[in-house]
């Protein structure tokens, strides 16, 4: 049995479709956008891969102008609910070499669930971060992260994800997170 000790060497953070139509509908929709941003930041602090995706961007539209992106974040545009149904996001997660998938983003109960299944179905440790994903309805997020815990998908919050990602205090990396999550 897996405890969910995850390392920072061998993981990816994934950020699924927080696209501008869904902003009016999802519910606490700015707490998830003030989670993501900290979990952006907090791959470029501790150098983790980060694979963006986008559900049907001309429908859509584009990731919310609130999550600071690096400019040269590259972005997956997909119409498969789950990211593995997607050649262009298979071929970026097979150029990394990571044994757990930190999981983020919108829906809960759609593309959150769908990815998180298709990847602890391929042998993936799972990590879908709670405070950063949401669905329409609150009960939709929580049947969904019911069932990701039921399927084996370890439910984290950002802060406890970013600390556990680290070793020890007293680093530089811990000075950013600590005054990144404050």
């Amino acid at each position: 049995m897996s405890l969910g000790i995850i390392k920072k060497d061998k993981t990816a953070f994934i950020m699924i479709d927080i696209q501008e139509r869904f902003l009016p509908v999802i519910h606490e929709i700015y707490d998830v956008i003030e989670n993501s941003n900290r979990l952006v930041k907090g791959t470029s602090i501790l150098d983790i891969p980060l694979l963006v995706t986008e559900q049907y961007p001309k429908g859509l539209g584009p990731t919310v102008n609130n999550i600071e992106l690096d400019d040269n974040q590259k972005i997956i545009e997909k119409i498969s609910f789950g990211c593995f149904g997607c050649i262009d996001f298979v071929d970026e997660i097979n150029k990394i070499n990571v044994d757990s998938l930190v999981i983020f983003g919108i829906e809960s109960h759609v593309c959150v669930l769908k990815t998180s299944l298709e990847a602890l179905d391929r042998g993936y440790e799972v990590h879908v971060i709670a405070d950063a994903t949401s669905s329409r309805t609150l009960d939709n997020k929580h049947i969904a992260l019911e069932r990701l815990r039921q399927s084996g998908a370890f439910i984290a919050s950002t802060e406890m994800i970013l600390f556990l990602l680290m070793e020890k205090s007293g680093s530089d990396e811990f000075k950013a997170i600590s005054k990144l999550v404050k």
